[in-house]
């Protein structure tokens, strides 16, 4: 039911004598008056026109006098804060949020086209630090979810022009993402901002790593650090969304060992010093297993099978063989916990995996020798017999599930 019915039927249902009059309003102040919204028609309308006056300056932007430029851009810049204040105190949220965010991505033009005036931008970071400052400072004034994304995407940027134009890494870029948002995401843990900032920081990781020209397996002892940070976070579903991207990660690259690991060549960019390596490694994991071992998650300790260094493994058919096995053994333990905890969503994850674990098995190990016709017709073949026992192994686990809640 909503005030709009209650106003527009109620004074029949008083007539009709279903309610009184006493009651009619009793209702209505259980529903507050709606908020007016604001019109799709004159927001696309004053878009357009705003794209329109963004167009003619940026196409006379280098006739204008400078202290047009920086008045423009000063304007522009206000008149969005303003206009997010104006719509955030009318409760027009997403709206004013939206102002901030264009607000926040106009500081970062503003930044850039001043820096080109005076010719600072390549030389001078200070201008790109302080526009990811400020996104991480409107993400915890706001409390915004689309600020916090923004932030992410904006430290990405910078990240990105550091080392791509001005070839240096920004430390204290990493640190302020890892830092700034990271410490709002723990204290409001969340599914989706997890993902994003686990996401975010993998991408700077992966800048760092190109950076320093060392081999691309260091990229994991950070990743699983940002995976280390969920063992120790209690809210399960933003802990676990937060671990994602660096197991997707671990899993694509193991994916690719079996897929492409025949050659030694490609294998040797892989091999770090082994004590470095394992002692950076082991000293991860034994953190992890200590922040699972508190928070009662030690049966997640299988994700840690995708980091096994298999890629020390002589290349070709040992290779293979030993990534292999290591697919199987998670994609197996991704199904075996789903099952014991009767997850629907990861038990149809653990069957993606193991199928495809089957399927690059399959191709590696006998497309060599098998007379290519025989061979689809086998895999075809295999691959839906797999898909079948997996389905009749679901079916009969949210079966018994179904009948223990019946009872």
């Amino acid at each position: 039911m909503s005030r709009k019915l209650l106003e527009t039927d109620g004074a029949e249902w008083v007539r009709k004598g279903i309610i009184s009059a006493e009651q009619q309003a009793q209702l209505l102040e259980l529903y507050p008056p709606e908020k007016p919204t604001i019109g799709l028609l004159p927001l696309l309308g004053s878009l357009l026109i705003a794209l329109s006056a963004l167009s003619l300056v940026a196409a006379n932007w280098q006739d204008l006098p400078e202290l047009v430029r920086l008045g423009l851009l000063l304007g522009s810049l206000t008149s969005a804060y303003v206009a997010a204040e104006y719509f955030l105190r009318r409760q027009y949220e997403s709206l004013g949020l939206g102002l901030v965010g264009l607000g926040l991505l106009l500081f970062g033009a503003s930044i850039i086209l001043t820096s080109q005036m005076y010719q600072l931008i390549g030389y001078d970071l200070t201008g790109l630090l302080a526009w990811a400052v400020v996104g991480i400072l409107l993400t915890w004034l706001y409390s915004s979810r689309f600020l916090f994304l923004l932030t992410v995407i904006i430290g990405g940027i910078v990240q990105g022009y550091n080392t791509g134009q001005l070839g240096v890494f920004s430390y204290f870029t990493a640190a302020l993402t890892a830092g700034g948002l990271g410490y709002y995401w723990w204290r409001r843990p969340d599914s989706v901002l997890g993902g994003v900032l686990a996401t975010g920081l993998l991408w700077q990781t992966a800048l760092l790593i190109n950076h320093l020209h060392v081999k691309i397996t260091w990229f994991f002892i950070p990743a699983m650090l940002v995976y280390t940070a969920g063992d120790w976070q209690a809210d399960r579903p933003a802990a676990r969304a937060l671990q994602g991207p660096p197991l997707v990660a671990a899993f694509l690259f193991t994916l690719g060992l079996a897929l492409f690991g025949e050659a030694d060549a490609y294998a040797d960019r892989l091999r770090p010093p082994l004590l470095a390596y394992l002692a950076a490694l082991g000293a991860v994991l034994a953190l992890s297993l200590w922040g699972k071992k508190l928070r009662g998650r030690l049966s997640g300790a299988t994700d840690w099978l995708l980091l096994l260094p298999g890629f020390y493994l002589p290349g070709g058919l040992p290779l293979t063989v030993g990534t292999v096995v290591v697919l199987y053994a998670y994609s197996g333990a991704v199904l075996a916990r789903a099952h014991q905890e009767q997850n629907q969503d990861r038990v149809t994850l653990g069957t993606v995996l193991f199928i495809l674990t089957t399927a690059v098995a399959y191709f590696k190990l006998t497309w060599g020798f098998m007379d290519k016709s025989l061979f689809f017709l086998l895999g075809g073949i295999l691959l839906f017999g797999l898909s079948w026992l997996l389905r009749r192994r679901a079916t009969q686990t949210f079966a018994a599930k179904n009948a223990n809640q019946a009872f």
